[in-house]
């Protein structure tokens, strides 16, 4: 299912705020590039978020934003994720992903002992799939392959993972947010999940 998107008109008057303060926090880095999606409307072109994403996020700055400066918050939101590195019993410790989805990854690294923000991000990503019951072991491999190669192509972007299913094969498809993707007879789509909402689930796991 796509996730629900909502405009930036209806977003500045559900919340409250001023155009002026968006845009400011977005400057500041405490609301991601990646949130501000724009797409083609009657009226030409109209910018859109991730609706659940953008409204926690900015509940959470107004809260935090009368004890704290618009730096200091930057810090918070945006942690500097690329020095963090945990090994297995940390991320089931900490509740990232389970023993089976960790157990995937392990038997394709077999001497895999620390785990980046990259390698975890995959991890849960595939935890996604495997907890919906749309994708099994094998497919998984297929998931998480797909990710490792194409890290590079989605990283601080809107990407959604769209594992699909035509004549009992599944295949994994990196697909740019937004755009609009049509089936062929006989496909059908199991799962999208958004990298960018898996990125903001794992900093709260991380850093919280």
């Amino acid at each position: 299912m796509d996730e629900e998107l909502i405009s930036k008109k209806d977003l500045l008057s559900s919340t409250g705020i001023s155009y002026g303060q968006l845009y400011r926090w977005k400057r500041k880095k405490l609301i991601p590039e990646e949130w501000f999606i724009k797409k083609s409307s009657f009226t030409g072109q109209e910018t859109f978020f991730p609706k659940a994403d953008i409204l926690n996020r900015i509940s959470k700055i107004k809260d935090f934003k009368e004890d704290s400066t618009l730096e200091e918050l930057a810090g918070i939101f945006s942690p500097q994720v690329s020095q963090i590195s945990l090994s297995k019993e940390e991320i089931i410790n900490k509740n990232i992903v389970s023993q089976i989805t960790l157990d995937i990854y392990i038997e394709m690294h077999k001497l895999e002992k620390s785990f980046t923000f990259e390698k975890m991000l995959n991890l849960l990503i595939l935890e996604k799939f495997l907890k919906s019951g749309q994708a099994g072991i094998e497919e998984g491999k297929v998931i998480l392959k797909t990710l490792e190669e194409n890290y590079k192509n989605y990283e601080g972007k809107q990407c959604d993972v769209v594992v699909l299913r035509k004549f009992g094969v599944a295949v994994c498809l990196l697909l740019r947010v937004p755009n609009e993707m049509y089936l062929e007879d006989g496909a059908k789509l199991l799962q999208r999940v958004n990298t960018a909402s898996c990125i903001e689930e794992l900093k709260v796991m991380l850093f919280n």
